[in-house]
């Protein structure tokens, strides 16, 4: 797949993340991370030093646990998650429309 076509896809695939309903911390921890390294490489800023602001703190962390993977990588793990919270969510759909 060409890279043009490969960012094409991610887009897309961010457009349909930020549009599904709220998922788990760690499910979202996961999908940020990728979509950080995917669109900004390494993870350079400094590790939030309040401890009032856990949030910016796990973000940090999950982003900096990637550094050194490619970009395209990146991407590609992004979409994983994605179409593994889309398949998920479907599959719950089903099972609540059949009882």
């Amino acid at each position: 797949m060409k890279e043009q076509d490969k960012d094409k896809e991610f887009w897309n695939y961010v457009d349909l993340g930020n549009n599904m309903p709220p998922q788990t911390a760690d499910n979202m921890l996961i999908a940020y991370s990728f979509f950080k390294q995917a669109t900004v490489g390494d993870n350079t800023q400094e590790r939030p030093t309040e401890s009032s602001n856990v949030v910016e703190t796990f973000k940090h962390d999950a982003w900096k646990r990637l550094e050194g993977m490619p970009k395209a990588e990146a991407k590609q793990k992004y979409i994983n998650v994605i179409k593994g919270l889309l398949s998920e969510q479907e599959s719950a759909k089903k099972t609540a429309s059949t009882k």
